[in-house]
């Protein structure tokens, strides 16, 4: 499968964003999905991932309450609502597909996951 993230962008702070993560070349109903993002020099943060069946999700607490992955299996595509961004948000936000799970389960490890998009920045500015 082939991913790739699109939506980011620079915005102020308390504003919104949302994140696309299109597949291609297998269905993502394959796949538990995640999000990950990396500030340059640093190590990259699990923040999301959402089952196979979409009923269970998990959030790092940095970003529980302000952000909300959903998938629409219909159009191959996960999606990351972000609201209430802060400075701190910014990074690269990966997305990224794990087949090694089904039904509701998931994995917060991001080397779990097998398939990754290229990135996509969000910057946040004060």
């Amino acid at each position: 499968v082939q991913l790739q993230a699109s939506g980011g962008g620079l915005v102020q702070a308390g504003g919104s964003l949302r994140l696309s993560c299109a597949a291609s070349g297998r269905a993502i109903s394959s796949y538990v999905m995640g999000w990950i993002r990396q500030v340059p020099g640093k190590e990259r943060e699990f923040l999301t991932a959402i089952s196979r069946s979409g009923d269970g999700t998990y959030y790092a607490d940095s970003v529980k309450g302000r952000f909300t992955i959903s998938r629409d299996n219909a159009k191959n595509t996960v999606y990351l609502q972000m609201n209430s961004l802060k400075p701190e948000d910014t990074a690269v936000y990966y997305c990224a597909a794990d087949v090694g799970y089904d039904g509701t389960n998931y994995s917060t490890f991001d080397r779990s996951y097998d398939y990754w998009g290229q990135g996509t920045l969000v910057t946040v500015s004060s």
